[in-house]
């Protein structure tokens, strides 16, 4: 039952992606492209995306299983540090360069986009450099 409803959260996301223009990469480096004919349109889009996940995240803290029986884990860490800098900095350059970000690149890859292949494969290599720079040393 979890997998369906994973499922189904993840075509209902997808189609979002798709309707608001947030998978196509020319729109959002619109978006990025303040000093030049910046497109506003996808603020909008993720006003209304955080407008929707805002009363589901305020009901899933109070909650200690999801409504399909799994536990809620929600994040629990606070603290800015390097990683998490360094991280937003390689998501945002990347989503700069590229006009993708992982779930609308996974999208576009659907359609046979082969520069979203191209980021889908540099994001697993980006993945696995940093299981490797990151794991447990023996």
């Amino acid at each position: 039952m979890q997998a369906l409803i994973a499922l189904l959260a993840g075509l209902v996301f997808g189609i979002g992606l798709l309707l608001s223009g947030m998978a196509n990469p020319t729109k959002v480096v619109g978006f990025l492209d303040l000093a030049g004919s910046w497109d506003p349109s996808l603020a909008l889009v993720m006003a209304g995306a955080i407008g929707a996940a805002l009363p589901a995240f305020t009901l899933a803290k109070a909650r200690r299983q999801c409504w399909a029986g799994c536990d809620v884990a929600l994040p629990t860490a606070t603290r800015i540090d390097a990683p998490l800098l360094l991280g937003s900095l390689a998501f945002g350059v990347g989503w700069g360069l590229a006009g993708y970000c992982p779930g609308p690149a996974l999208v576009s890859l659907t359609t046979g986009s082969l520069p979203a292949g191209v980021f889908v494969l540099a994001m697993i290599a980006g993945m696995a450099i940093h299981a490797w720079l990151t794991r447990p040393r023996a």
